[in-house]
């Protein structure tokens, strides 16, 4: 028995999310089925990140076992064969070792948020970017973001369906930068709440507006309460960059890669 540990990108618009699901296609039974036609084997493959519908990806992990060895860019390149004509490619493939596992070995996720703040409607990043006519103040949305940094209880930005058993988790990173007319967000943490990156941006949209200060996102963190915050973000505006793993324990990721709930 050998594990194969893959890189993924995927377009996940016309998916209900990573997830096998029955009511819609998903790109983990789109990979089961390519790896049943290829290597004559059913398997379950594992994620690290249950992205949700809409949701992309440039650096999606997951692994799966096979009886047979195969070579690894075989592996990629049945895989990608055999997966056409849906927008999804196996970057990479590479065995791991017998205790690696996608989801639970990882020990940091990254996600990247793209908004597109001009008044004319978007042609090419339409479906991958959130598109906002009203201008917004990045400063004030990146000096407010930082009230965020840190071990919270997240309830606020939680959406009500999260199955996580604590809403505490620990942010380490929410950068906003600008470049043009493209604001984008980089956040990271070990794992996140679902809908919380979303949830995180559709607020900060608000202090981008003049709507809410930093003190009104504080407050609204220590409420605890869904209600207090903002809308959630569109799903197509986000996309998961990168998955980490402990290069002492298990195979480090050598491309740019969620998290342990869904976005």
């Amino acid at each position: 028995m050998t594990r194969y540990k893959l890189t993924l990108e995927y377009d996940g618009a016309p998916y209900v999310g990573w997830q096998r699901q029955d009511n819609g296609p998903s790109i983990q039974a789109h990979l089961e089925a390519a790896i049943e036609r290829f290597a004559g084997e059913t398997v379950v493959v594992h994620g690290a990140g249950r992205t949700d519908a809409g949701v992309h990806a440039v650096g999606q992990v997951a692994h799966f076992d096979l009886e047979r060895d195969k070579d690894e860019d075989t592996v990629r390149d049945a895989l990608n064969f055999h997966l056409k004509p849906e927008p999804i490619a196996v970057r990479e493939a590479a065995v791991a070792p017998d205790d690696f596992h996608a989801r639970f070995s990882a020990t940091h996720r990254t996600y990247r948020y793209w908004i597109v703040n001009r008044r004319a409607p978007l042609a090419l990043d339409r479906g991958h970017a959130w598109w906002i006519p009203a201008p917004l103040d990045v400063p004030a949305m990146a000096t407010a973001a930082q009230v965020l940094i840190g071990r919270h209880d997240f309830t606020t930005f939680r959406a009500s369906e999260c199955q996580a058993k604590s809403p505490v988790k620990t942010l380490d990173r929410l950068d906003i930068h600008c470049d043009g007319e493209r604001i984008e967000f980089i956040v990271a943490a070990r794992s996140f709440l679902h809908h919380q990156v979303r949830n995180f941006v559709g607020t900060l949209r608000w202090v981008g507006e003049g709507r809410w200060s930093a003190a009104d996102l504080a407050g609204a963190l220590a409420k605890k309460d869904r209600r207090a915050g903002g809308v959630t973000a569109p799903a197509h505006g986000l996309t998961l960059l990168r998955v980490d793993y402990d290069s002492g324990a298990h195979h480090e990721v050598s491309d740019p890669v969620e998290e342990q709930a869904d976005q």
